[in-house]
């Protein structure tokens, strides 16, 4: 009876830091997908197609970018350079959501 009281206890004292990194959670992920919104409808602009554009034909461009890109991971156990850059978006992604908010 005692281990369940316990439990039943603890349960209840754990529930808000769940709620609270779910909601965390939440919000880098608003953040992330206004980024990504935002950099779609800015590639588009008149200002940069045309450069975007020669960038897309641009081999050895395109070859440095991927190779950046494999250095990052998309997995649960990121690295040090993905945690940084994963901070990053979502710094951008927080302060563009304000602005446009």
């Amino acid at each position: 009876m005692k281990i369940t009281y316990l439990l039943l206890i603890g349960s209840i004292l754990l529930a808000p830091a769940a709620d609270a990194e779910a909601f965390a959670a939440r919000k880098d992920a608003e953040y992330i997908a206004t980024l990504r919104a935002v950099v779609n409808y800015k590639i588009d602009d008149e200002e940069n197609l045309r450069d975007i554009e020669a960038l897309r034909q641009d081999r050895r461009f395109n070859q440095d970018l991927q190779k950046m890109l494999n250095k990052l991971t998309n997995s649960r156990t990121k690295n040090t350079d993905n945690k940084r850059v994963q901070k990053i978006l979502e710094q951008a992604g927080k302060d563009i959501y304000n602005i446009l908010k």
